[in-house]
Order: structure tokens, then sequence, then C-alpha cells
């Protein structure tokens, strides 16, 4: 799998990411009122602030050290299109689905869940592979409010390929009758889905137009349960 975000350094915190189709310091805001909303009763303040980087992964250290068991951090990204992008600092990688669904409701505007992890499970070490995009938009549809659902995925040792939703007229339906399975769903088509929604989330140069910061949403205060606290090299030894 070439050609991934910063050459994979970042997994797994980048190996999945949330979009929204509205502007960074809106969506960082909207968010963090939501989650102030869920913590009100536990002592805990969610603030906002910018962060100025001189590169994406400036940018990116502001999510560190990284946690289980609950995220503190989430950051919004701004880029060179409508979009902005979600990461946050858990520690086994972002999860996309459930912010980006709620935030596309909540905000009346499309949503994303890009997933692309390479397959590099040998003898319980490594990851299994998966391929992914989920597309939400501001109604409910035929399931919540998925709009577009796509994946190739290793699912313990066997390749499973899922769909739902109505097709993009820029979809290629004929590979989904691929042979192989993991062939029905592959990188390259992920970016060129991608790339007809406006976006290029797996290039550098997408993210940080001159002038605009990213914007932290962080969790100050007692934790809600336990956590520990990894850097980044340790999030990514079993990978």
């Amino acid at each position: 799998m070439k050609g991934l975000l910063l050459e994979d350094r970042w997994a797994p915190v980048t190996s999945e990411m949330g979009f929204l189709e509205t502007d960074a310091e809106h969506a960082a805001r909207a968010y963090a009122a939501w989650q102030a909303g869920l913590v009100v009763n536990d002592g805990v303040a969610v603030e906002v602030r910018p962060v100025t980087a001189g590169s994406l992964e400036q940018a990116l250290s502001a999510l560190l050290p990284l946690t289980n068991s609950e995220t503190q951090r989430h950051l919004f990204i701004p880029t060179r299109s409508p979009w902005t992008a979600f990461v946050e600092n858990g520690w086994r990688g972002t999860y996309a689905s459930g912010p980006m669904r709620y935030m596309a409701r909540t905000l009346g505007c499309r949503g994303l869940r890009v997933v692309a992890v390479p397959h590099t499970l040998r003898e319980d070490k490594g990851r299994y592979g998966a391929v992914m995009l989920e597309v939400y938009g501001p109604h409910e549809t035929h399931w919540l409010n998925y709009v577009r659902a796509l994946g190739a995925s290793n699912d313990g040792g066997r390749w499973v390929f899922d769909q739902s939703g109505e097709p993009f007229p820029f979809e290629r339906l004929e590979q989904y009758q691929a042979r192989r399975v993991r062939d029905r769903f592959t990188f390259d088509m992920l970016r060129e889905y991608l790339r007809h929604l406006g976006l290029s989330p797996f290039e550098e140069s997408f993210y940080l137009p001159p002038g605009t910061p990213a914007w932290l949403v962080e969790k100050t205060g007692p934790p809600v349960v336990a956590r520990k606290q990894y850097t980044l090299a340790e999030a990514r030894e079993d990978l």
C-alpha cells in the first residue's frame, strides 16, 4: 500500500480519519459543545484552542501523549478544500465513525470515515488490512445517516467485502465482482473516489493552507476511567 499519509509514520493515529465538509474552527467548537454536555457532571472541562504549526506532523504532535480507554485530545485540521480533517489521541488510533455521523447531523453537512491500513500481520504481529470509505449525510437514510459505505477488510484472517447505500456515479462497479476479495475495493480506488469528493487526504500538502491553524479540543480534569499514556513509538510497537 504505497502512498499513505506521511509514509504511515503517524499510524495508528492517521490509519483512520474523519472529515467534515465545513470550517475547521466551526467544527471544533461544535464538537467541544457536544463533548462538554457529555461530561458536565464529571468535573471535566472541555477547551478549544488554535494550534499554529509549520507542518502537519507538528500539528499532530499536539495530540501527544496518546491514551487508552478514553481520548482527551481531538484535532480538527483545515485543508485545501471545503473539508476539515479529524483525528484524536487514542493509542489504537482514531475512531471516526460515531463522531462524524453525529457531527454531520448536527452541522448539516456531509461527513466521512476513511480507513487505510496495510495488511502486515505475520505470526501474531502486525495489523489486519482494511480499506474503507463511509459517507454520512445530515439526515436519516436507509440506515442511520449513512449515504454510502464500502469496505474490503481482513476479518480475523479472511477477507470480506461490504457495501451499502446507492453507488456514486464515479464508482467502478465492475471491480466489486473481482475474483480476489481484497481487490474489490483497493487503496487506489479509495484515493480515486476521494478525489471525486474533493479530497486528497494522503498528500501532506492537502493540509494546513498558509495562515490557517488547526484546532485542538482538549478535555482537562479527572479522567472518567483510569487511563495509561503512550508515546507514538510505544503505540506503534505492535504495528
